[in-house]
């Protein structure tokens, strides 16, 4: 009976996981980390701390597991992508890493679009904008702002790849995070190296890890530092991972072409596997060979939703009681009264890819109060699904259902508010924990349990519950829908001074 050890690691913790040959978790811990954000939309973490939760996690899960560490046979890692760390030659961390929600790097964004280099066609199909979270812009800000760091760092990568080297000294990127966030595209010849070039960045070209692995590729064995700190054998491999929500598609069993999946958390993400290339704009994507051989992810992305929710907890000071509210929530027509709000506390990914949009609520009252705003927040949310989906569309990519994990499946409310508000059937699968289950399957499939990632899914991911959108709730929504899309163009005239949007 074949064990594996996987890690999520997330933007406010690392969650370790044992699981077996069926896909049952044994055993799991959480280790929190600290985030740490500051004005211009900054956020950043050290990296040593990801290491040490991933180290404590691991015992933990190993030991609730009640499983011999002797048994673990591979360990496989899903973290959050567009989080960039620049390494001396050591694998020390030579300034916090810049992660995902960091929007700083919004010139150096433009400056990537304005080279109108063909690697541009991931972004709206050559027309934009450049997410100001991706690896390139990021690293150019650090060349710019912090020319002593850039010059100075040996490697410049993501949160993935500083965890494979403390496991296994190996400088080896995941083909998962450089086909979504650094514009490597294996149909057009890898590396985008005129892109760098025509940026005066061709130094980052070496900087980054010569080696690309693929989901569920080996890399190498635990090193013989890194076992010891997990009390693990030298004899454990370690298989490629990627992105937290890419390989959540795996652990929601979302890989047929037409499948789409919802993946919940701080943020939202959507993917929809396709068997050829979808560019146009409103969408990121579509990468080839991103998750599966062959095969093409599109993508839409919310920066910031669950979030939102932990927002307003932060705001009610610690009162915030989520049965309470959810009850009182779920007894609120759609609309909440007249309430709006607009979800984009932290910029928008798509269809606007905007990072200086913020949120918004409209509509208040004396009357309104706490359970109001809850909801709302899960309507507005709900909306900026649908506007993501609707742009899919636009660009020939329509899903027919929407396969959700994270956080909102907790909520029977949140799930109702997403079919409702997308007019589609939502399906959540029996774990919840998609990064982690995706890590599962990608372990057992690279230590040869199966021949194919499609194989381990069929074997390791267990459906569970669907919720039909209603007929009355949709039809309300479509309504109150229109109203969200005209929030964002009015709110960005009036930032810009009243300029027409």
């Amino acid at each position: 009976m074949g064990y594996f050890l996987t890690a999520d690691g997330g933007t406010e913790s690392l969650r370790a996981r044992v699981y077996d040959l069926s896909g049952t978790c044994l055993g799991s811990v959480a280790v929190p980390y600290e985030t740490r954000f500051s004005a211009g939309a900054r956020a950043e973490q050290n990296p040593e701390d990801w290491w040490n939760a991933f180290v404590q996690a691991s015992r933990g899960a190993i030991s609730e597991a009640r499983v011999d560490p002797a048994a673990i046979e591979a360990i496989t890692l899903a973290t959050t992508s567009c989080t960039v760390v620049a390494l001396d030659r050591n694998g020390k961390a030579l300034r916090p890493a810049i992660i995902w929600m960091d929007v700083r790097a919004n010139a150096e964004a433009d400056a990537v679009l304005a080279t109108g280099d063909d690697a541009l066609i991931s972004n709206g199909g050559g027309k934009g904008p450049v997410s100001a979270e991706w690896m390139i812009p990021k690293a150019l800000w650090i060349a710019r702002n912090e020319p002593e760091i850039f010059e100075n760092a040996h490697t410049i990568c993501e949160y993935q790849d500083f965890m494979t080297m403390r496991l296994t000294g190996e400088r080896a990127a995941s083909l998962n995070n450089v086909t979504l966030r650094w514009h490597y595209q294996t149909d057009r010849g890898g590396w985008a190296r005129t892109l760098v070039e025509k940026l005066g960045l061709s130094a980052l070209l070496d900087k980054w890890p010569e080696r690309i692995v693929a989901p569920g590729g080996v890399i190498a064995n635990l090193s013989a530092k890194a076992a010891g700190e997990l009390g693990l054998s030298t004899r454990v491999k370690v298989m490629q991972g990627g992105a937290d929500a890419l390989i959540g598609m795996i652990g929601l069993g979302v890989a047929k072409p037409g499948q789409l999946a919802l993946i919940t958390g701080s943020s939202h993400l959507q993917f929809g596997v396709t068997e050829k290339a979808v560019h146009a704009p409103g969408v990121w994507g579509t990468y080839r060979d991103c998750v599966y051989p062959d095969r093409y992810i599109v993508e839409g992305g919310q920066t910031s939703t669950g979030s939102i929710i932990a927002w307003l907890g932060r705001l009610m000071n610690g009162t915030m009681e989520l049965e309470a509210l959810n009850r009182k929530a779920a007894a609120l027509e759609p609309g909440c009264d007249g309430l709006l709000v607009q979800d984009h506390f932290q910029g928008n990914r798509t269809p606007y890819t905007d990072p200086l949009s913020r949120g918004a609520i409209v509509g208040l009252t004396l009357a309104h109060e706490p359970h109001h705003i809850f909801r709302a927040i899960m309507e507005g949310i709900g909306f900026g699904t649908r506007a993501i989906l609707d742009a899919m569309a636009e660009a020939g990519y329509r899903g027919a259902e929407i396969t959700i994990g994270g956080g909102a499946g907790a909520s029977d409310l949140w799930l109702q508010i997403h079919a409702d508000t997308a007019g589609l059937p939502v399906c959540v699968p029996a774990s919840r924990d998609a990064p982690s289950v995706g890590a599962a399957v990608l372990a057992a499939h690279g230590a040869g349990h199966f021949a194919t990632i499609d194989d381990g899914i069929a074997a390791m991911v267990r459906p569970g519950k669907r919720i039909e959108p209603r007929a009355r709730e949709t039809a309300l929504y479509d309504g109150i829908y229109q109203q969200y899309r005209a929030l964002y163009p009015a709110l960005k005239s009036i930032r810009e001074g009243g300029k027409s949007a």
